[in-house]
């Protein structure tokens, strides 16, 4: 058995758990939409940082410029990059995809302001775990970042990598066909920035960027056993991190069902 295969074989357990996650089955009506992405913010956002991260430590990203160790890896990450941070929205406009994501939650009337308050106060990466420790955040979110930081601060490309291709890029697409399956059947066009956006999510991290990651990690550990089993451990821990907070926003959503019935 090859050493990705052995990585995918260990994760797919959880990868089960999060596909069939009873989060889905409660995303019935807007309100609970609406509190989905108020939590789902954050993991939007900490993808940009592992993605940044990666480019930091795969590419040249200081004004003097000097040739990197391996152009493929950057190629790599720099295909990645241009599709997630200056991708064209639904009028034909350049935008990231977090930017993407705040449009559409501003559409369907979800609250922006605590996740824009927090991620502008955040000052830099040595004092990211103390910044979110104060934070007002959800437990939950808190676990999150702190463990997706934690990884960043590795220094470990390998590792970052990881947390990046297995806990999201080829997780998230499945997850936002469940969504749209579930939300959407008959108001598609009622929200067409959230509709844009998650049809692009799955068009290029689906088609594109999820082969490119598995590539990433192939190149990154090659042979060096002692990588793959890092990198075996960094998928599963993200993985049991993502049901955390998928366990943490199923429970906000059913308890707000429980009090409109009330």
């Amino acid at each position: 058995m090859n050493a990705l295969k052995s990585v995918e074989n260990h994760i797919a357990p959880l990868q089960k758990e999060l596909r069939q996650h009873k989060l889905y089955s409660l995303l019935s009506e807007m309100n609970d939409v609406k509190l989905f992405m108020e939590k789902h913010i954050y993991a939007v956002w900490d993808f940009m940082s592992l993605l940044k991260a990666l480019q930091n430590e795969l590419t040249c990203t200081n004004s003097l410029w000097k040739p990197v160790k391996n152009a493929k890896l950057s190629r790599f990450i720099n295909e990645i990059v241009h599709g997630e941070e200056s991708d064209i929205n639904e009028l034909g406009e350049p935008k990231s995809h977090f930017e993407m994501y705040i449009d559409a939650m501003n559409e369907v009337g979800a609250d922006t302001d605590e996740a824009m308050s927090f991620i502008n106060s955040v000052r830099d990466l040595s004092s990211i775990e103390s910044d979110i420790s104060n934070s007002s955040l959800h437990e939950s979110v808190k676990s999150f970042l702190k463990y997706t930081f934690s990884t960043i601060n590795s220094g470990k490309p390998h590792l970052i990598a990881s947390a990046f291709t297995f806990g999201r890029e080829d997780l998230i697409p499945d997850m936002f066909i469940e969504i749209i399956n579930n939300s959407y059947k008959n108001n598609k066009n009622q929200y067409p920035k959230l509709t844009y956006y998650l049809e692009r999510h799955i068009e290029v991290d689906g088609d594109e960027h999820g082969p490119l990651s598995l590539e990433m990690i192939q190149e990154l550990c090659q042979d060096d056993a002692n990588k793959w089993e890092e990198v075996k451990q960094v998928a599963f821990e993200a993985l049991e991190q993502r049901i955390a907070l998928w366990d943490a926003i199923a429970e906000e959503i059913s308890t707000s069902k429980e009090l409109v019935e009330a």
